[in-house]
């Protein structure tokens, strides 16, 4: 058989495989986001109750590598009496370092708001929770919206971690498939390129994205 036909042959479970790591990427950055955006609020607070344990909440996200966030969660947590599946744990655990990592970007974001649109804010009389809802967080967002993009297609990539888990994303397929035909090289090659043509394209959407809002910004 050809290199083509063996593709041809991977093709289909590869492509299963490839729908689970986009399904659990887009998981992770939907319950991370939100997260993140509150864990940046919490850290920027005057209040040390509430800026400590975010803090703290977000360098050990940022400290603890994805694999082994990925392994307490599939394998640590039944110890405590909380059992996930091999989804829900990749879910939560790349969730959690999205919220970890984001964090830090969103919080640069808010920080790169002027200082004087906080002193309009106070000058019309707004309320805190006001000036953060309608003019700080809209901008601070709109500041972090290239380097989100750009973690985003990270944690795509760390969706093959996941394989140490039992998780049939593509990683874990294209190994399945090696073991039972043996063919490693051509089906992990087939694999690459298809977390390339992934990649490659939401990388090229980022850095037009970041020159747009650069012109913007500027």
């Amino acid at each position: 058989m050809t290199v083509l036909q063996d593709w041809l042959g991977f093709l289909p479970q590869l492509a299963s495989g490839l729908w689970v790591s986009v399904v659990v990427c887009l998981a992770a950055i939907v319950v991370g986001l939100p997260l993140g955006l509150a864990l940046a609020l919490g850290s920027s607070a005057g209040s040390r109750a509430l800026r400590w344990p975010a803090i703290a909440v977000v360098e050990i996200g940022r400290g603890a590598p994805a694999l082994v966030v990925l392994q307490v969660f599939y394998f640590g947590l039944p110890s405590a009496g909380l059992t996930l599946s091999s989804t829900m744990a990749a879910c939560l655990a790349l969730a959690l370092t999205t919220a970890a990592y984001t964090s830090e970007i969103i919080r640069g974001g808010l920080q790169a708001v002027p200082r004087g649109e906080l002193e309009a804010t106070e000058a019309l009389g707004m309320s805190r929770p006001d000036a953060l809802r309608f003019v700080v967080i809209p901008q601070g967002i709109r500041v972090a919206i290239p380097p989100l993009m750009g973690f985003g297609v990270l944690i795509f990539q760390a969706t093959s971690l996941a394989y140490t888990i039992a998780l049939p994303e593509l990683l874990g397929r294209a190994y399945s498939i090696g073991s039972s035909t043996f063919q490693y090289l051509s089906v992990l090659a087939l694999a690459g390129l298809m977390y390339a043509a992934v990649t490659i394209p939401a990388s090229l959407l980022t850095d037009r994205v970041e020159r747009r809002m650069s012109r913007h910004l500027a």
